[in-house]
């Protein structure tokens, strides 16, 4: 996995905002600002769906001015778009349908549950230049993140660039 420090690997994947798909890169987002990364395993496992929830009712992530978050998974865009539509997600989901991104992060179960190239649940922080400011991944795929941590982490973000 990718540590804190390190580069983050570009990408450019497809995904919904739950109405269009279009093409997302991790330039766009930075070029607006730091962005929250989730990587998850499956779209409707009810730990990754509680997931993605958690993120959407957190509301210091509505009122932190240039941050942006996002979703990836090894599952489609009409999957997301559907998870997205039930469950007023508030942030795109990406598709890495082969795995490659989450490869390249570090971050890609090469089997789960009988599915493979399945990504891990992780969670990084990435700022304006495109290094990673907090890197976490599950040992157990169950495990829901901390959003307490990402916080802090987009905080410590927000007082370094006072």
């Amino acid at each position: 996995m990718l540590s804190t420090g390190e580069l983050a690997p570009s990408f450019a994947l497809p995904g919904t905002d739950g109405e269009t798909i279009s093409e997302y890169r991790l330039a766009s987002f930075t070029e607006r600002g730091a962005l929250v990364l989730l990587f998850y395993p499956f779209d409707y496992s009810p730990v990754c769906t509680q997931e993605l929830c958690n993120f959407r009712d957190s509301e210091w992530l509505s009122f932190t001015d240039d941050l942006d978050v996002v979703g990836v998974s090894t599952d489609s865009v009409f999957a997301h778009r559907n998870i997205i539509r039930e469950n007023d997600l508030l942030f795109p989901l990406l598709s890495d349908h082969d795995g490659t991104v989450s490869e390249q992060y570090g971050v890609l179960y090469d089997e789960l549950e009988g599915h493979p190239r399945v990504s891990k649940r992780a969670v990084f922080v990435v700022d304006d230049r495109q290094t990673i400011r907090h890197a976490w991944v599950a040992d157990d795929w169950l495990t829901d993140p901390d959003v307490g941590a990402v916080h802090e982490a987009v905080t410590g973000l927000n007082a370094v660039e006072m």
